[in-house]
């Protein structure tokens, strides 16, 4: 529930993606890889101020662009709270009650659900220092196993 409160606002999700995106703090504009960036405050969009061949870039983006959550209308409050029902529920969570969490229709939450699984599917950098995992099994009963594997792990 705390998690659901604090990025109930929109803005808090804004700052948390900038964060996220662009950790040394640096905004590039995806158009044309410009650092000078300003801030559309009213509508939480970015817009790149780098002149190119004597032009003004002026291409507007959000924190949305190159994410799972582009093109998606909706915001990114409904995303971390579908994101944290799929990364938290141990036997997986369906389309249906992420509906009934977020307010939304079936076909909108089994659409999100779809990217969020892509996504951690996705390979990333590997975890580094000290990992914590809950509920872990690794390994089994020889007796479980096929004949042909537990006899080939007794050759090892």
């Amino acid at each position: 529930m705390e998690a659901v409160k604090h990025f109930a606002d929109p803005q808090v999700c804004h700052a948390y993606m900038v964060k996220i995106k662009w950790p040394d703090g640096k905004i590039v504009c995806p158009k044309c890889g410009g650092e000078k960036i300003g801030i559309i405050a009213a509508r939480s969009l970015l817009r790149c101020n780098t002149k190119v061949d004597g032009k003004r870039c002026g291409k507007q983006f959000s924190v949305k662009v190159g994410t799972i959550f582009e093109d998606s209308p909706l915001g990114l409050n409904k995303w971390f709270v579908a994101m944290w029902c799929v990364a938290n529920c141990k036997n997986g969570v369906s389309s249906y009650e992420i509906a009934r969490a977020l307010g939304v229709q079936q076909r909108t939450a089994w659409f999100m659900d779809h990217r969020i699984r892509l996504a951690m599917k996705t390979p990333t950098a590997k975890m580094h220092g000290v990992v914590e995992s809950d509920e872990t099994f690794i390994g089994g009963a020889a007796a479980n196993m096929h004949k042909a594997k537990r006899e080939a792990d007794v050759e090892n």
